[in-house]
């Protein structure tokens, strides 16, 4: 008898064993198990071959009455095709590089054969039907009893894997297989109703009707669902175990400074945010806290806050961004709100005031020597950086704190780098403006407490989307321009965005596999900004961004657009997050199909930051009613950042939603969907809470132990592979 853990090859043999890890990657029974069923055909009643209609799932009774093999026209392979005669109408079968079948589809066999009903050169067929033939002198109405009627699982296949093939396999395994030890608590699987895991993976396999396979289906979708929350809640559970620092608010420091200084008074929002960062901050446990908020809610002043409390108490703190763009960005924004509180040990320094360094990959050898020195002295009690932060190079006297912006751009791994770098575990804030919806945050950052920006500062002006359709309408891409000239002239400047830099990017192949596309009929910013300087901008003062510039050049430039030097700033999406010009007032995007709905919303973020509306234009060749303006039409309808990031996670894939490469226990989730099942989240996160405060370490549940440790070491494995 076999367990979940005997390796195929002891009970299917060598060669299928070998085919099946090669294909679908299963080496154990347990693997083979967990590649589950995408549907199910029934076999129905017995089908009358003259009335069968294209698309119809039919079983027919019929005798082969010929058989015939041909090579395949202009390409390796062959072609079985088989007619069948129910005595009065005929039908073909036809199964591709399956010559062998001919040795048992001879003519004269009667058999069952189901499947789906396709025309092909108006003659109508089955193409690699299910059949049972039936054996030479055999009772038929027994035959037909045991076939009709079942539920056949069509299963994820490859080329040598058919959805057959596999189906064999598992009634192999399923038959082999002895009784499974069950990791869910009896006391959860009574609540729910659930069948036991051997029941559950059997009648997931071999269903006697539909509605056990639903049932089965429930109950393993769950297991996922219930593994991820209690990994996640034991990881909680140990990060409140670890010892930090306490960091409380001071009376008379920088931040009470800070927060005389402000021109405006912070939302009633973001006075709930800070008083959670507050609290966290004065524990002696790490924070973990993930901070999310529409486009220009606020979180960059939270986070200006919430480091100057930690400098107060004698630490650093490290703001570890995406792009040297957005750490540039960030290091004027706190030299312009700090003032004179960021020029500690400098001739106008305000009391108490620490200074504020950047770290990047391209500084140049001094700059970098200086802020390296500034780090591990104390003196920069901000430290503001890129990936770079991540060198060994990279020492701080006492890091206190972690600010990671723009959490998606980030591995779990590089945050684990940086605390490294503190000697005892410091706080970590973590910040995305891409809103997030409350059951992929609960299963995809669940390990950290979420606060939540809903309102927008006073003052932040509306911005209005239209859908442009070039090719519909040429003479609105013209309009397109005329606007931006119009706003300049009212003193205005514009952004205008392409989705790549030159006509040769090489990235813009698996682009135009995803977007149905071809490169060649893309905007770029090389080609696009002297097209605009010299025809309909001509006149205005028109700059190129993009990251293949030289640091000095961007910086440069985004100094010279921030100054009002520049009129209209054409480039990619290195703008998308970060940059902020209030007098930025009109955008265009070009090939806006080409981007998501949630990074859409980022980049019109970048307009309507001062007292004047925005207005973006989203230009596209797609057709009306296709997916891509779909999408369009969804961005230019609504403003909420929430209820779009809905609309875009329901449109993509489960592991995009996810976001495998943050962590590999997403790899295990073959059932579960974040959106789809926020109910079934609610009920696993509770009961794995309510689990953990028992059973802290789970002692009476080895199985579910043992369960939690593999996926646990699978996470780890993963971790270090990325690395």
């Amino acid at each position: 008898m076999a367990t979940l853990d005997t390796k195929l090859i002891d009970v299917i043999g060598d060669r299928t064993a070998k085919v099946l890890e090669t294909g679908i990657g299963a080496r154990s029974v347990g693997d083979l198990l967990r590649h589950y069923p995408r549907r199910y055909v029934v076999r129905g009643e017995l089908s009358d071959i003259s009335k069968l209609q294209p698309d119809d799932e039919v079983t027919i009774l019929a005798q082969v009455f010929s058989v015939n093999t041909r090579t395949l026209q202009g390409r390796k392979g062959t072609i079985l095709e088989v007619v069948v005669t129910d005595g009065t109408s005929k039908l073909s079968l036809t199964f591709f590089n399956q010559a062998w079948r001919e040795r048992e589809l001879r003519v004269g066999r009667q058999g069952l054969f189901a499947g789906k009903v396709s025309v092909f050169k108006g003659k109508r067929q089955l193409s690699h039907p299910d059949y049972e033939l039936i054996a030479d002198g055999s009772d038929v109405d027994s035959a037909i009893d045991e076939f009709a009627g079942k539920y056949l699982p069509v299963y994820p296949a490859t080329g040598k894997l058919p959805s057959w093939k596999v189906a064999q396999c598992m009634t192999l395994a399923i038959d082999a297989l002895d009784e499974v030890p069950d990791f869910l608590p009896d006391e959860i699987r009574f609540k729910h109703g659930y069948p036991t895991l051997k029941d559950a993976l059997v009648g997931l396999h071999q269903p006697r009707d539909i509605a056990e396979a639903d049932h089965a289906r429930a109950r393993l979708t769950f297991d996922e669902a219930f593994l991820l929350q209690l990994l996640l809640v034991v990881r909680r559970e140990e990060l409140h175990q670890l010892k930090s620092t306490a960091r409380p608010v001071r009376a008379g420091g920088l931040l009470e400074a800070f927060d005389e200084s402000l021109p405006f008074e912070l939302t009633s929002g973001q006075r709930d945010v800070m008083a959670e960062i507050e609290v966290d901050l004065a524990a002696s446990h790490p924070m973990h806290r993930l901070l999310q908020g529409e486009v220009g809610s606020g979180k960059t002043v939270l986070a200006i806050r919430a480091m100057l409390a930690v400098v107060d108490s004698g630490g650093q703190a490290a703001l570890l961004a995406p792009t040297e763009v957005l750490a540039q960005q960030h290091l004027r924004t706190l030299e312009t709100l700090l003032g004179s509180l960021a020029q500690g040990g400098m001739l106008g320094g305000a009391e108490h005031a620490t200074q504020v360094t950047l770290i990047t990959g391209s500084q140049n050898a001094p700059a970098r020597k200086e802020a390296l020195a500034l780090a591990a002295s104390g003196s920069a009690g901000i430290v503001i950086g890129t990936h770079a932060l991540l060198g060994q190079s990279v020492v701080f006297a006492d890091l206190g704190l972690i600010v990671i912006d723009e959490q998606h751009r980030f591995g779990v791994e590089q945050r684990d780098v940086l605390k490294a770098k503190a000697e005892f575990p410091p706080h970590l804030l973590v910040m995305t403006a891409t809103p997030i919806p409350r059951t992929v945050a609960m299963t995809v950052f669940g390990d950290l407490d979420i606060s939540t920006l809903r309102e927008l500062p006073l003052g932040r002006q509306p911005i209005t989307t239209h859908v442009l359709p070039a090719q519909e309408k040429p003479t609105f891409l013209d309009r397109a321009w005329s606007r931006i000239r119009e706003e300049v002239a009212q003193g205005h400047q514009g952004y205008v965005v392409a989705p790549r830099i030159s006509a040769s990017a090489p990235e813009d192949a698996d682009m135009d596999f995803l977007f149905g596309t071809t490169s060649a009929e893309l905007t770029s910013v090389e080609e696009l900004a002297p097209m605009l300087h010299a025809g309909p901008l001509a006149g205005l003062r028109v700059a190129m961004l993009h990251g293949q510039l030289a640091t000095d050049v961007k910086n440069a430039t985004m100094l010279a657009f921030s100054a009002g030097e520049i009129d209209v700033l054409v480039s990619t999406t290195v703008i998308e997050v970060g940059v902020d010009v209030p007098n930025a007032t009109i955008m265009v995007i070009m090939d806006a199909d080409r981007f998501g709905i949630s990074q859409l919303h980022q980049l019109r973020g970048r307009i309507g930051r001062g007292t004047c509306p925005g207005l973006c234009l989203l230009v596209t060749n797609a057709p009306a009613e296709t997916p891509a303006r779909v999408r369009l039409d969804a961005v230019a309808a609504s403003v909420d950042g929430f209820e779009l990031s809905r609309i875009d996670l329901e449109q993509r894939r489960e592991g995009d939603v996810l976001g495998v490469n943050q962590s590999g226990t997403r790899s295990h989730l073959r059932l579960l969907r974040v959106l789809r099942d926020e109910s079934l989240i609610d009920l696993a996160r509770s009961d794995a809470q309510e689990l953990i405060a028992s059973d802290a370490t789970l002692s009476k549940f080895p199985e579910l132990a043992r369960e939690l440790k593999i996926l646990q070491t699978d996470e780890a494995a993963d971790y270090i592979d990325m690395g």
